[in-house]
């Protein structure tokens, strides 16, 4: 999977992770668009909105499109909330060239 791009959805990314053999998706969450349950995601990007005091965890495509995403108070939430989603992420994190 090529690098997250410097923003997604408007949304700064300071950090992300492919998900990868590394990985294991842990089935502790549902995740619903449109009435369809989604499946694992390629990858995790943790964002933020200019003027928008909270953090985005953005679960996304082979293209950093995001398909849903889930708001946090700080990083540190954002990333536990994508360790019990995906055993392993905690040590694949990679900071956002800036």
């Amino acid at each position: 999977m090529k690098r997250a791009p410097a923003s997604i959805s408007d949304a700064s990314v300071i950090c992300y992770t492919p998900i990868d053999a590394r990985h294991r998706a842990t089935g502790k969450t549902r995740h619903v668009v449109g009435g369809a349950v989604q499946a694992a995601v390629p990858g995790l990007a943790i964002c933020q909105y200019p003027e928008d005091p909270g953090f985005y965890l953005f679960y996304c495509d082979a293209e950093w499109a995001p398909i849903t995403d889930t708001w946090h108070a700080s990083i540190e939430e954002a990333k536990h909330q994508a360790e019990f989603e995906y055993q392993g992420s905690a040590a694949t994190w990679i900071a956002a060239a800036k």
